[in-house]
């Protein structure tokens, strides 16, 4: 049996959705769907992000006049670690239970595998040697796990084979 947490991932990255959410669907449809509570950052009247704690969702548009775009969401994995059980939105506790703290790489890789959700490994030089990226193809999903401790580079509370953060873009392949 998979924890309920490990499906929430596998959902994300075999659909690259977060319940259902796309990175292009509105802000009005996130807020729907995971609420009200998040951290809004506006840069102009061009670029906007809602941090819910693990989940964020970004936009873009070409000015106030038009409606925002979905650019895309990420999952801030590398939070969990500070075990704080907050950081993770009430919505995804409701449906998938306790969130871990660290999310293993091989663990996800081989629950993806058994649903037929292969990951490829994606070169990454702004990253690396700190982070490996890899890429579910059909989903457009990214997934950066830590590949070697460096100070100011890497997250002290996470191991070489952590997962990082897992990404959903759109127009990206």
């Amino acid at each position: 049996m998979t924890p309920y947490s490990l499906a929430f991932y596998t959902d994300v990255v075999a659909t690259g959705t977060v319940l259902g959410i796309r990175p292009t669907d509105s802000p009005d449809r996130v807020t729907e769907v995971l609420g009200p509570d998040f951290g809004e950052n506006v840069f102009g009247d061009r670029s906007m992000c809602r941090d819910y704690g693990l989940t964020e969702f970004f936009w873009d548009r070409p000015s106030a006049d038009h409606p925002w775009s979905g650019h895309h969401l990420t999952l801030q994995v590398h939070r969990l670690a500070r075990r704080d059980r907050t950081l993770v939105e009430e919505t995804l506790r409701a449906r998938y239970g306790r969130f871990a703290p660290r999310l293993r790489f091989e663990k996800l890789r081989r629950l993806l595998e058994r649903r037929g959700v292969p990951l490829v490994e994606i070169p990454d030089p702004a990253n690396a040697p700190y982070y490996r990226r890899f890429w579910q193809p059909d989903s457009g999903v990214s997934v950066s796990v830590i590949a070697g401790y460096g100070e100011y580079s890497t997250p002290d509370n996470l191991k070489v084979g952590d997962v990082n953060s897992i990404q959903a873009s759109v127009g990206i392949g």
